[in-house]
């Protein structure tokens, strides 16, 4: 199937000005929508469908609370509300084109995965989902979705986001964004770039003993410990979490976390704690105040923050994390693509409309307006980055990251690791700390 191409453009840039208005409709506070369906007629009998009451919370994960039926159309497609919204014109020109009935139904990001594991062996799943690379160990351990062929579009999208859609050497999902952390600096505070981490500590210890700031580094430790946020630490000492395979894949045998590397890192969390570079106490909500407000000359975050940011109108930029002892800072990347369903009523239509037309860059565009995440298209991130300088700087921090992992054993890590990080911070031996986390996820992960 080949679909027709000219309408392709001029709706994409008429719909470029809507998102640009619209933002991605993500963030604090609860909101909720109604559960009555609503149905637009597409041209050509395309019909478009959104169903759900779904719920937002602080941290801006959504849930939804209604339960949901297929539609009766050709291609049905699950996405959360900030996805419908781009993806309805694309699912309307597609379904003219080529004589297809089109449905959207809206989730909660935070259901889709596992409605999907229930839906779909039962027939009334998707079938296409949006979903993060993350859920793959879920989804292909469940026989829900179904490999890609990507050899056509591959080169199209940068290393690190096809990596993360390959389980066990088959692809997955195509990518179209990717979203990591990296270190923001008050320019006014901090004029110059820090040529290292130990330089950026000493300034801001520095900035810290004259009182000009109450936090030297504003990095998120939840009043315990974040194994998500410290990961770029650890890997500059060549510490990880899982080792990797020769094609890629992590290997849950090889638990990096006491590896020399992991060890060496664990006494420098021992270091930044007792200077007071790092505090235990830094919660979400003190890491943006402290930073919007010049109480602290660095954070380290993601692009979820920079909202609030630039709403307080500090000055800042963003940059990669600088090498900590000759070592190269490489943090956790998050991929979001779509993947088609196993049980799909149409897999060559949900194939068609996923690598023909979600794969271009002008789509891939088009869902940064929607998402302001940065794109996984190479092209597409480009375009973007040369006009959006925080988008270039996290895409700059996250070049050499590491997807992270989706294997099903990444779920024996994070609550001992979690507690490692707290026993460092209230005075334990780190090396140990890390020793005996170590020894506890390869308990898990044997015991199954």
């Amino acid at each position: 199937m080949r679909i027709k191409r000219t309408a392709w453009i001029a709706l994409l840039t008429a719909f470029a000005f809507l998102l640009a208005a619209c933002g991605d409709g993500e963030g604090g506070g609860t909101t909720t929508t109604e559960a009555a369906p609503t149905t637009t007629e597409a041209p050509e009998g395309t019909t478009t469908t959104a169903a759900a009451t779904s719920t937002t919370a602080a941290d801006g994960a959504t849930t939804t609370t209604e339960p949901l039926v297929r539609a009766d159309a050709d291609l049905v497609i699950w996405a959360d509300a900030s996805r419908v919204e781009v993806l309805t014109p694309l699912a309307e020109q597609f379904g003219a084109d080529n004589e297809v009935t089109v449905a959207i139904q809206e989730l909660g990001f935070g259901d889709i995965r596992d409605r999907l594991i229930t839906a779909g062996p039962a027939g009334e799943g998707p079938d296409i989902v949006i979903g993060a690379h993350d859920w793959l160990g879920q989804l292909v351990s469940a026989g829900v979705v179904a490999p890609l062929d990507l050899s056509g579009i591959e080169s199209d999208f940068t290393e690190a986001a096809i990596e993360a859609f390959n389980y066990e050497g088959q692809y997955y999902g195509v990518p179209y964004a990717i979203e990591n952390i990296a270190l923001l600096r008050n320019t006014d505070l901090v004029p110059e770039s820090p040529a290292t981490f130990e330089e950026l500590v000493d300034v801001a210890l520095q900035l810290s003993e004259e009182g000009t700031v109450t936090l030297p580094l504003a990095l998120q430790e939840n009043g315990n410990g974040d194994p998500y946020h410290n990961y770029p630490i650890v890997t500059a000492f060549g510490g990880y979490v899982f080792g990797r395979n020769d094609d890629g894949s992590y290997n849950p045998d090889d638990v990096g976390i006491d590896s020399p590397g992991g060890l060496e890192a664990a006494s420098y969390f021992g270091e930044l704690s007792d200077q007071g570079v790092i505090n235990v106490d830094t919660l979400y909500d003190v890491m943006i105040e402290t930073f919007s407000t010049g109480q602290s000359p660095f954070a380290i975050t993601g692009p979820w923050a920079i909202e609030a940011f630039d709403e307080a109108d500090v000055n800042y930029v963003v940059e990669p994390i600088p090498p900590i002892d000759g070592g190269e800072p490489q943090p956790f990347i998050g991929v979001q693509g779509f993947m088609i369903s196993s049980f799909a009523e149409n897999p060559l239509i949900a194939q068609t409309f996923v690598l023909d037309v979600l794969s271009t860059q002008e789509v891939q565009e088009a869902l940064f307006e929607a998402g302001n995440r940065a794109p996984a298209h190479l092209a597409a991130y480009e375009t973007v980055a040369a006009e959006n300088p925080n988008i270039r700087g996290f895409g700059e921090a996250g070049l050499d990251g590491y997807p992270m992992p989706a294997i099903p054993e990444m779920g024996s890590v994070w609550e001992a690791w979690t507690n490692a990080y707290e026993l460092i911070f209230t005075g334990t031996d780190p090396e140990q700390a890390f020793s005996d986390a170590a020894d506890q996820i390869r308990t898990l992960i044997a015991e199954g």
